[in-house]
């Protein structure tokens, strides 16, 4: 493995070090972080990242089948009407986070791709057990959809995009609106997801899980895990478990980014290559030497963090803004002429995997699926 960036290291060790980790909370203390949380997102801006200069915002209540969900508005200065539109899902393990903490990717997303960006506030384990997130998120959705009129955005042109537990929701959307005849998503970007929420005894029992991750530990995964489920949640299914769908054919072509250093890792890659094993198109890179969450400290995690934003505008700028084919002309070709034996892709939103390549201090494409060490989230 790359050894951990310096800077990455000393934050890994305070992180580590400060008071309330989650795997030793009550349900009443986080709870209560909850609340702290949201209360102080603003005074984290130096860790988080502030909102973007030319981005401005506008929070309200959205209510789409009988569900009232908080969502975010983010919005270029001079965004043109008609605008293209990403639905963001946050993380935190389904039982932290809050709108101010994304407000940095959000922003940035916002200018990068040249699309509104509603970034949705789902609410939180364990007072809103499994499955009240993905009912939150695809409430928001199928809103954002019917309301694209009024937001002046194009309904025909809409993205998903999460990280950690928001890469859950966001994978786990984008099934459940093809099987329930929803909006057609044109993208999903899953950062470093969770994408099968059993654990290791229930397919590998010979691979022990490692607890020693920086900023995201095994067991801190595993008590995000059980306060999501509670004890009725079934990890089998595949609203938890994207992975387990029966069918995972005619989904959005998807880009994953994992990191090195976190017990998601393997899921991250076990879900590309299952979706490309369906049809789909992918693009799966690896962050070498970053921990988990990485999108979430860019005050601190600075170099990768923005290559990571820049491949994630990239991928959504190609299949929000496709070129159209240009017509052939219909004189033949001389024999011989250059470019006569390929095909122009570019545009359409498709990436081939196997044309991926060692890029900067991340790795992009092929990944045999991992032999080692799992996690005890099914990694």
């Amino acid at each position: 493995m790359a050894r951990l960036d310096l800077r990455v290291r000393a934050f890994a060790w305070l992180f580590a070090h400060s008071p309330g980790a989650v795997d030793s909370m009550t349900p009443d203390q986080i709870l209560r972080a909850q609340e702290l949380l949201a209360g102080h997102g603003r005074l984290t801006a130096g860790v988080t990242g502030r909102l973007a200069k030319g981005v401005t915002t506008v929070d309200r209540v959205i209510e789409q089948d009988g569900e009232r969900v908080p969502v975010r508005f983010y919005r270029a200065a001079d965004q043109p009407p008609d605008s293209p539109v990403v639905v963001y899902f946050h993380g935190g393990g389904w039982t932290l986070g809050a709108l101010d903490h994304s407000d940095w990717l959000c922003s940035q997303v916002c200018l990068g791709v040249g699309a509104v960006v509603v970034s949705v506030d789902y609410r939180l384990a364990p007072r809103h057990r499994f499955p009240t997130a993905v009912l939150d998120s695809l409430a928001a959705v199928h809103w954002v959809h019917g309301h694209a009129g009024e937001l002046g955005v194009d309904a025909t042109r809409i993205a998903v995009m999460g990280d950690s537990a928001g890469g859950n929701l966001a994978a786990v959307v984008c099934q459940q609106v093809r099987d329930r005849g929803g909006p057609r998503i044109a993208h999903q970007s899953l950062i470093y997801p969770a994408t099968d929420l059993r654990t290791p005894d229930d397919f590998d029992a010979t691979a022990p899980a490692r607890t020693d991750y920086p900023i995201l530990s095994s067991a801190v995964m595993l008590t995000f895990r059980d306060q999501y489920l509670g004890p009725d949640g079934d990890p089998d299914s595949p609203l938890a478990s994207p992975i387990l769908a029966g069918d995972l054919t005619g989904l959005p072509p998807a880009l994953i980014q994992v990191a090195e250093y976190d017990p998601l890792r393997d899921d991250g890659i076990r879900y590309g290559r299952a979706l490309e094993d369906a049809g789909t198109a992918v693009r799966l890179t690896e962050y070498v030497g970053m921990p988990h969450g990485y999108f979430s400290f860019p005050m601190v995690i600075r170099g990768s963090v923005r290559q990571a934003l820049a491949e994630v505008c990239a991928q959504q700028r190609l299949a929000l803004y496709p070129r159209p084919t240009p017509e052939r002309d219909p004189r033949p070709a001389p024999a011989g002429s250059p470019g006569t034996e390929a095909r122009d892709t570019v545009g359409t939103g498709a990436v081939d995997p196997a044309a991926s390549r060692p890029v900067g201090d991340h790795q992009v494409g092929q990944h045999p699926v991992p032999q080692h060490q799992a996690s005890p989230t099914g990694h």
